[in-house]
C-alpha cells in the first residue's frame, strides 16, 4: 500500500505515482483527443453546421444523463471502498486474535517446547492466509465457467488451523490445559477461520459483471457524444474539455476496480504481507 502524507496535498498535483490513473489512461486520452478534433473539424470546417442545427441540442441529453452517471459512479466507488475497508477490518481482527491467543498461551503453557510450537505456528497462519488470498485460483472458486480440481489440501489456511486445534486438543488430553482454558482458546481459533472465510467472500465475489460492464459502456458512449453538441459553444476548445471529462469519469471507474479486490499486489491494495510480519513480531514478543 502506498504510504503518503494526507496533509501534503500540493505534492499530489505534480507527482504521478505508479498507481496514478493518468498513466494508464494516456493512450485512450490521446485517442479521445484525436476523435474530438475530428468531430470539431467536420462540424466547423466541413459540414459548416449553423447555430440552428438540431445537433446543438445533443448537449441537453448530457445535462440529463450527467446526474445519472454521477450516481452510478458514486455508488460504484462507495461499494468498492466498503470491500477494501471490510478487508482491512478482517486483517485487523486477525491481528487481535493472534495477539490474544499468544497472550493466553504465554500464561497457560509452562514447557518451552509447547511455547516454541505456537511461537512459530500462529504467525504461520497469517503468512499462509496472505499467500492464499493472493493466489489467482482463490478468486475463481465461485465462477461457473471455471472447473477447478478440488483438493482439500490446497486450502492451506484450513490445514494450519487444523494443526493448531490438534495441538490444543493434545494439550487438553495430557492435562496441560483445563476444560475452561480449552473453551477460551477455542474462541480465538474459531475467529481465525471466520476471518479467512470473510476474506474469501470478498475475494471470490466481485461486482456483478452486468453492472460493471454497463458503467464502462455508459462512460464510453457519454464521452463520445460530447463533442457533437459542445463544438457550437467551445469550438476547438472542446478537445481538452472532452479529454478532461473522460479522465475524471474513467479514473473513478479504474480506482473502484483496483480497490474492490484489496488482497492483490496493486499499489493501493492492503499491506497483508506487512501485517503478517507484524503479527510474527508481536507473537514472538508475547510467547
Amino acid at each position: 500500500m502506498t504510504s503518503y502524507n494526507p496533509k501534503d496535498w500540493f505534492s499530489f498535483i505534480f507527482h504521478f505515482s505508479k498507481a496514478d490513473t493518468f498513466r494508464k489512461l494516456i493512450p485512450v486520452m490521446f485517442f479521445i483527443g484525436i476523435y474530438s478534433a475530428g468531430i470539431a473539424y467536420l462540424e466547423i470546417e466541413y459540414w459548416e453546421l449553423p447555430e440552428s442545427s438540431h445537433v446543438k441540442n445533443i448537449s441537453v441529453m448530457h445535462s440529463m444523463l450527467g446526474f445519472v452517471i454521477s450516481l452510478l459512479l458514486a455508488y460504484r466507488t462507495n461499494t468498492a471502498y466498503d470491500r477494501w475497508w471490510e478487508g482491512r477490518k478482517m486483517w485487523g481482527g486477525l491481528v487481535n486474535s493472534s495477539r490474544n491467543l499468544a497472550l493466553k498461551l504465554s500464561v497457560i503453557l509452562t514447557e518451552e517446547k509447547d511455547k516454541a510450537f505456537f511461537r512459530k505456528i500462529i504467525p504461520g497462519y497469517a503468512s499462509i492466509l496472505n499467500k492464499h488470498l493472493k493466489d489467482e485460483e482463490t478468486g475463481k472458486q465461485l465462477f461457473d465457467d471455471v472447473d477447478l480440481e478440488i483438493d482439500h489440501h490446497k486450502h492451506r489456511p484450513n490445514q494450519i488451523a487444523k494443526i493448531i486445534f490438534q495441538k490444543i486438543q493434545d494439550l487438553y488430553s495430557t492435562n496441560k490445559i483445563s476444560g475452561e482454558q480449552l473453551i477460551t482458546l477455542n474462541t480465538e481459533l474459531t475467529s481465525f477461520t471466520d476471518i479467512c472465510g470473510a476474506c474469501e467472500r470478498i475475494k471470490n465475489t466481485p461486482i456483478p459483471y452486468s453492472y460493471s460492464a454497463f458503467i464502462k459502456k455508459f462512460i464510453f458512449v457519454y464521452v463520445l457524444t460530447l463533442p457533437f453538441g459542445y463544438v457550437f459553444t467551445l469550438g476547438y476548445f472542446v478537445i481538452p474539455v472532452v479529454v478532461i471529462i473522460f479522465y475524471v469519469l474513467a479514473s473513478l471507474e479504474l480506482i473502484a476496480e483496483e480497490i474492490e479486490d484489496p488482497f492483490g499486489t496493486d499499489a493501493n491494495d492492503l499491506p497483508t504481507q506487512k501485517i503478517a510480519e507484524n503479527i510474527k513480531k508481536h507473537v514472538e514478543e508475547l510467547i
